[in-house]
């Protein structure tokens, strides 16, 4: 009886230690997660900028292809990766977001 009451009592401390790692790790997640979004907003604007100043000085409609083509080619490249990057922050986020729970039932079974 009083080792299931100790596992308890040991399960709420580890709860407590892992909710103040757990906010440290999401502060984290969460800056990654706004960084990448921030970064991918400037570069995206940058290309269609860019893309923009192309089409002014195209001389014929093939170039104008071309040059639309090449835009859509390096803006699709961009965006997978972008959203490559943003499912594995996100991924972490959700592991961040079980760990708190995860290790007082693993203390709790004795598992851990």
């Amino acid at each position: 009886m009083t080792t299931g009451l100790d596992n308890i009592q040991h399960a709420e401390n580890g709860q407590l230690d892992a909710i103040t790692i757990g906010l440290a790790s999401y502060t984290t997640i969460f800056q990654a997660i706004v960084a990448e979004g921030t970064d991918y907003t400037k570069k995206s604007a940058e290309i269609r900028v860019a893309f923009v100043e192309k089409l002014v000085g195209a001389k014929s409609l093939d170039t104008v292809i071309q040059i639309q083509s090449e835009y859509a080619k390096t803006s699709y490249a961009a965006f997978v990766a972008h959203a490559t990057k943003m499912g594995e922050l996100y991924s972490d986020l959700a592991k961040a977001a079980f760990r708190p729970v995860e290790l007082p039932f693993a203390n709790l079974l004795g598992t851990k």
